[in-house]
């Protein structure tokens, strides 16, 4: 399998760029990044998720590694839009518990999905993510703004999903591969809990 720590360090520098462009803007755009940029960090579905997403990216390899993650970040923006603008998506919170189980389960049986297949399977769920970011904006904080936080912290999570890929995948194949699938088997059992109610 191949990829690079470039590869991983390009994604990191462009999802830290809308917190760059804002750093000195006036206090309710600032408002607004930091409420989206902590919503995904703030629920354990989101985090299993988008982390998952940088790990199946990892076990696909090449193309893969950004465009299964730039996938998911284009329809979690079009999911936002939808939350925001009040137009309704029937079972977001079912779509967001099930999408931890399903993307823990690709990784788990290290399925091997054409690239496109890959893609769809993010963005579907992707859209679940977003309209829930989308309908929970504060009242007087920025789209704009807030959107760029939610995507810049989407786009960090799934480098981090990258980072722990690379990171175990150090371990050789045979190991590797074994803890990648454990971990991929471990967030589909949270998944079935947040399904369930458990978690």
């Amino acid at each position: 399998m191949r990829y690079t720590a470039r590869t991983a360090l390009a994604v990191a520098a462009f999802s830290v760029l809308p917190q760059l462009a804002f750093a000195h803007t006036g206090v309710g755009a600032v408002h607004g990044f930091d409420a989206g940029f902590a919503h995904p960090m703030g629920g354990l579905d989101h985090l299993l998720a988008m982390v998952t997403v940088g790990v199946f990216a990892f076990q696909l390899g090449g193309r893969a590694l950004w465009a299964v993650p730039l996938s998911f970040v284009a329809l979690m923006a079009v999911g936002g839009a939808l939350g925001v603008g009040g137009i309704d998506l029937p079972f977001v919170e079912l779509g967001i518990a099930l999408s931890v189980v399903v993307l823990g389960a690709v990784v788990a049986l290290g399925l091997k999905a054409p690239l496109a297949l890959a893609m769809g399977l993010a963005g579907f769920f992707a859209l679940f993510h977003g309209h829930a970011h989308g309908t929970e904006m504060p009242m007087d904080a920025s789209g704009l703004t807030y959107g760029l936080g939610f995507i810049s912290a989407t786009a960090l999570l799934h480098v981090a999903g990258l980072g722990l890929g690379m990171a175990i995948g150090r371990l050789g194949e045979t190991h590797g591969t074994r803890y990648v699938r454990g971990a991929g088997a471990a967030v589909a059992l949270a998944g079935l809990g947040l399904v369930t109610g458990i978690l």
